[in-house]
C-alpha cells in the first residue's frame, strides 16, 4: 500500500503528503476528544502562539531549571504520542496548494470509490493518521473525517489521492 498521498488537479502547487511524519507535528488533534469537546474558534496559528506564550511565561517564572514536573510532563506527552489516536486538519495543506479560482469540487479518490464534496467544505476535513499509537496500515494511510464529526464512526478509508476540480 502506498503511504504517500497527493493533492493534484486545479492547483497552483501539487502537494505530496506523508502521514507518517505528522505524529511530530504540533497541529495534530486528539481524535478521541476532538469531536466531543466544544469547538474553539481560534485558528491553528493563534493556538500555536498561545502555546508558545504559555511556555515562555513558564520559563520566565520557573527559570531554565528543569524541575521534576517538567520531566514528568515530557514522559506523559511521549506516552500520549505512543498510544494516542490523532488526526490533522486538511485546511493548511489545501490552502498551500492554492486551488484555482475556478475550482469548486474536491474528489477524494479511494481504492473502492470516489467521493466528491464542495471545495469550501473540504477545508473543514480532518485526516486521521494514527489509531492507538499505530499507523493506519490496514485501511489507511489516512481516514477522512468531516469537520462536524458526522462520519466519525464511518470515515472515508483507503485514500489514494485528493483531486481538486
Amino acid at each position: 500500500m502506498e503511504r504517500i498521498i497527493n493533492i493534484t488537479g486545479k492547483v497552483k502547487y501539487p502537494i505530496t503528503l506523508d502521514p507518517s511524519v505528522w505524529i511530530f507535528d504540533d497541529r495534530r488533534l486528539d481524535l478521541t476528544t476532538h469531536f466531543s469537546t466544544e469547538k474553539d474558534n481560534t485558528d491553528s496559528t493563534e493556538a500555536y502562539t498561545k502555546a508558545v506564550s504559555k511556555h515562555w511565561d513558564r520559563e520566565i517564572m520557573e527559570g531554565a531549571v528543569f524541575p521534576p514536573t517538567l520531566k514528568t510532563e515530557r514522559i506523559y506527552e511521549k506516552q500520549k504520542m505512543l498510544t494516542g489516536t490523532f488526526g490533522i486538519l486538511f485546511k493548511p495543506f489545501l490552502k498551500n496548494s492554492e486551488p484555482a479560482s475556478t475550482a469548486s469540487v474536491l474528489v477524494i479518490e479511494t481504492e473502492d470509490d470516489n467521493y466528491e464534496l464542495p471545495l469550501n467544505e473540504a477545508y473543514e476535513l480532518i485526516l486521521g493518521f494514527s489509531d492507538k499509537g499505530k499507523q493506519l496500515s490496514a485501511d489507511g494511510p489516512v481516514h477522512v473525517y468531516f469537520g462536524d464529526g458526522s462520519n466519525q464512526q464511518n470515515p472515508i478509508k483507503k485514500v489514494k489521492a485528493f483531486i481538486v476540480k
